[in-house]
């Protein structure tokens, strides 16, 4: 997919510009855009994988609908799992080449090996399932046979996630997995728990339901796959290229319009697709060019768009996997979690937005002229199916409570209305076989990840170390909610930027979370406060990988894009705390609408205010750049203001809200009103407009 360049003449320039040529490809994961780290399948492997993800989704469509494809049998939940990760794993050494080295147009000999032993294990232990149900095989007495089978599997699932995930993954969730095995050892510390042996270890982790097959492989086989589905079904029917010229058609007259367009643009495409790699590659393309053009500089242009997609795992209603796994840790409705990111998703977009307007402000950078813009009714003619096919994933999701079912309905009359009313993206069997290859590589590189982090929450469930490690936490921070939030906030951070956020997210549920939830803090917000700070790695350096995929296509440098993302999306720096200290941003407590909703307008305010200080410009006061020497005690204090009157009191802070409130406005009062004063004595120098 590429950009046109804008041309003069009758048609519209920037309807060209945001074409895209290959909408199949939109929904691509890192893997996609990395074509360097994975090898395409062609030939036999390639319609190897496209048949089992057909039976994957077949498979999963009719356990979530009960539909007895197998007559006179009925699937145990551990088979289903089993049959999933034996249609899906081994694909994870074709796709994956095991080192940097290994050929791309071939599969060198070792990778088919373990292609047949992942298959071959997977089936075994499948087959074996159910027998181990019966007979409590997961604590002890398994047949040899199967402990061989068990640890063939044990092996080749920690090589896919070094293969999916990286080394740093394998080597956070290697130690843990086989930590069982000397949980006694007095070096452990807070650590040490009830030890097993290697057989029962391995019985634990490949036949009971708190390891392999535990909450991830539980939340990628119920609801993820359904979402997997159709967000590539809506990237495939043109979303994309609708929801691009819907952006440019509403926001791009706008000051600073290029890159308004860009946070909605990225929002409406992450709210499907939940992938962040997949929204800079896909609304990047378009909009980096355009902000560029526009005035704003590359490495900006870049942080935009970086903190734009982030925001594509936690805007319902289809956020990414982590989100999916939350549900099952909590043991809530998918619903509910999608509930929850709502307010703090709207804070996220509106502090972007902000943040936007005040530069563009400060640095004089005009919107696009509405000629050379797509219209609205033109652009919803062409995509208003689009509208009926979410309205109706969300009344499945919120008034139905039906998450698994949800995505299948949305699917199927999303392609009904594709095949009767759009000419360009109506599908064929070349297309079919597309969707169901993306698909497939998703669910390849999905299955590695969280079937691999499955063994963590196996290993601390088997050595009962859980709960100790909570009450060591808890003595260490003498109960202060404050300091273990903080001690949180940096663990989910550094581990965030060796790790992917869902098994970040995994490794912190486990270990930090039930210290929080202690203190008395709500679950939800516990849970959504870990998942928030690991996911920001994303705009962090060193790793910032949202950062660097957009700082490719901006052409600036890396680094620099990462520092500015971060200023650019320093408000989400914030946000985690405030739902932590009232759970009614999160839609949690007694009357969670109206507080929630109220709370959502004091952090916006607020929030008016941090994005005024940190980018200069105050909104209804002007540029502080005339304030001269008083710049920068004037933008700290409006900062500092907006910090305090967006923060929720009461709960846990020593100060109500009525409190905290007039706090921050005794401190935004007069700094407005000298910020104001000085403003009309100080004219703005034509040279303070130039863009640094």
């Amino acid at each position: 997919m590429t950009s046109a360049t804008s041309t003069a003449g009758s048609e519209t320039p920037a309807a060209k510009r945001i074409e895209f040529e290959d909408p199949h490809g939109s929904l691509g994961n890192l893997q996609e855009a990395e074509v360097s780290r994975v090898r395409t399948l062609g030939g036999i492997w390639r319609w190897a994988l496209i048949v089992a993800t057909a039976a994957t989704i077949l498979l999963c469509i009719n356990q979530q609908f009960t539909l007895r494809f197998f007559v006179g049998f009925t699937q145990l939940n551990t088979e289903y799992f089993y049959l999933l990760i034996a249609l899906m794993l081994p694909f994870t050494f074709l796709i994956f080449p095991g080192f940097e080295n290994a050929p791309l147009d071939r599969i060198p000999w070792y990778d088919v090996v373990l292609f047949i032993l992942t298959a071959a294990s997977a089936i075994w232990l499948m087959m074996n399932i159910r027998r181990a149900a019966e007979l409590g095989w997961e604590y002890s007495g398994a047949p040899i046979s199967v402990i061989a089978g068990g640890l063939v599997m044990w092996a080749v699932l920690l090589e896919a996630l070094r293969r999916t995930g990286g080394w740093s993954l394998l080597l956070s969730v290697f130690p843990f997995t086989v930590y069982p095995l000397f949980a006694e050892a007095r070096w452990l510390g807070p650590f040490r728990g009830s030890q097993s042996s290697l057989e029962q270890a391995t019985s634990y982790h490949v036949l009971s339901g708190e390891s392999l097959l535990g909450i991830p492989i539980q939340a990628f086989a119920d609801t993820v796959i359904g979402f997997l589905v159709f967000g590539t079904a809506l990237m495939m029917t043109g979303a994309g290229k609708f929801f691009i010229n819907l952006s440019f058609a509403m926001c791009g007259t706008f000051r600073g319009g290029a890159a308004k367009v860009c946070i909605f643009a990225s929002g409406l495409l992450g709210m499907m697709s939940g992938s962040i790699i997949s929204n800079v590659l896909t609304a990047g393309t378009m909009t980096i060019p355009v902000m560029k053009k526009s005035g704003f500089r590359a490495s900006y242009a870049a942080a935009i768009e970086a903190c734009a997609s982030t925001g594509a795992v936690l805007a319902p209603p289809v956020m990414g996997a982590t989100a999916f796994v939350i549900a099952q840790f909590l043991n809530v409705s998918y619903a509910e979690v999608a509930l929850a990111a709502v307010i703090p998703a709207i804070l996220y977009y509106i502090g972007l937005f902000m943040q936007v307007d005040s530069y563009a402000a400060r640095h004089g950078l005009e919107g696009i002229p509405r000629s050379e813009l797509p219209r609205v009714m033109d652009t919803i003619k062409d995509g208003w199916y689009y509208i009926f096919v979410i309205a109706l994933l969300i009344v499945m999701l919120l008034h139905f409570k039906r998450e698994s079912h949800a995505p299948f309905y949305a699917t199927a009359l999303l392609l009904v209305l594709n095949q009767l009313f759009s000419r360009d993206t109506r599908w064929t069997f070349s297309t079919i076989n597309k969707f169901l290859e993306v698909n497939g590589r998703t669910f390849v590189e999905l299955i590695g990840i969280l079937a691999g982090c499955g063994l963590l929450i196996g290993a601390f469930s088997m050595t009962g170390v859980v709960s100790s490690l909570a009450n060591d936490l808890l003595r260490i921070a003498g109960d202060n909610a404050f300091l273990l939030l903080g001690m949180c906030a940096i663990t989910s951070l550094i581990l965030g930027l060796g790790l992917t956020t869902t098994a970040c997210y995994i490794f912190l549920a486990i270990l930090v979370a039930p210290a929080l939830e202690k203190v008395g803090l709500n679950k939800m917000a516990v849970h959504m406060f870990i998942f928030y700070w690991g996911m920001l790695s994303s705009i962090t350096p060193p790793v910032a990988i949202a950062s660097f995929a957009a700082a490719g296509i901006a052409g600036s440098p890396a680094m620099k894009t990462g520092w500015e993302s971060m200023w650019v999306g320093s408000i989400i720096y914030f946000i985690p705390f405030f739902f932590v200290l009232n759970p009614a941003l999160v839609l949690q407590g007694n009357s969670p609408y109206f507080e929630g909703l109220g709370l959502m307008g004091l952090a916006a305010f607020g929030t008016l205010f941090i994005c005024g200080g940190i980018q200069g410009y105050q909104a209804f006061v002007g540029d502080l750049r005339r304030a001269g020497a008083l710049e920068w005690p004037l933008r700290v204090l409006l900062v500092i203001g907006g910090f305090v009157i967006a923060t929720p009191g009461g709960g846990i802070m020593p100060l109500s809200q009525w409190q905290i409130t007039g706090l921050g406005l005794a401190i935004l009062v007069p700094t407005v009103a000298i910020a104001r004063i000085l403003m009309r004595r100080q004219p703005l120098v034509a040279g303070q407009l130039r863009v640094p």
